[in-house]
């Protein structure tokens, strides 16, 4: 058919044996997984979270909304990295200059790169002891050592953010709080009044893109 012989000629001959393609739909069944442990994902949704939480919105925006908006800011932070894996692998194998297993090798060395860049050597080194392997130095690690460490550093630093993030809403609540109380209005729920407060508040100081812009900051 005119169609398949199109395809198959934009591939290199090894991408056309069934062992190729068969390595190619297992890469494929675990972007997801590498979406979410080995990219800028986990550090971005979980801020997005806490400072849903800390609002008091528990349900607005949408877990649909914030996991959108987590995924087009990771692309937007992992797009340098996503740019070396293009010259670096995909098109050396694309112009069939270079086997999958050479090409899938020269893709993890520009996200190994960024996780080791986020990592901490004590998280690196713990998950080496927990491994049972001997110490090595930090740029040799294997990725099932870099991974865990890599993941453990987000959510660290996902969790200083969100520390911060909630200490101005916490405050509205309080004087929200004390404010009814010396009022004598004890019926009255405090976040009630707050969540407007607090809702325009954030309004006010443009968060969301403060937020973003924030998040992706860190990243070094």
């Amino acid at each position: 058919m005119p169609a398949l012989n199109v395809l198959e000629s934009g591939l290199p001959a090894q991408a056309t044996t069934p062992l190729a393609l068969l390595v190619m739909l297992t890469l494929l069944s675990l972007l997801p997984l590498v979406l979410i442990s080995c990219t800028s994902f986990v550090r971005i949704v979980v801020v997005l979270s806490l400072v849903r939480s800390a609002i008091g919105a528990s349900a607005l925006p949408p877990n649909s909304v914030l996991t959108a908006l987590a995924l087009v800011l990771t692309f937007v932070v992992m797009a340098p990295t996503a740019r070396q894996i293009e010259r670096a692998s995909i098109e050396p194998y694309a112009r069939g200059a270079i086997p999958a297993s050479q090409a899938a090798a020269r893709a993890m060395q520009p996200l190994r790169a960024f996780m080791l860049r986020q990592a901490r050597p004590a998280d690196v080194a713990l998950f080496e002891r927990i491994a049972r392997r001997r110490p090595e130095p930090v740029t040799r690690a294997p990725i099932t050592v870099i991974v865990p460490a890599f993941i453990v550093g987000e959510l660290r630093s996902a969790f200083a953010i969100g520390f911060a993030l909630y200490l101005p809403f916490v405050a509205i609540d309080l004087a929200v709080a004390a404010m009814l109380m010396g009022l004598g209005m004890m019926m009255l729920s405090p976040p009630v009044v707050s969540l407007p407060l607090k809702l325009l508040l954030f309004v006010m100081v443009d968060g969301w893109a403060m937020l973003c812009g924030g998040v992706a900051a860190s990243f070094r």
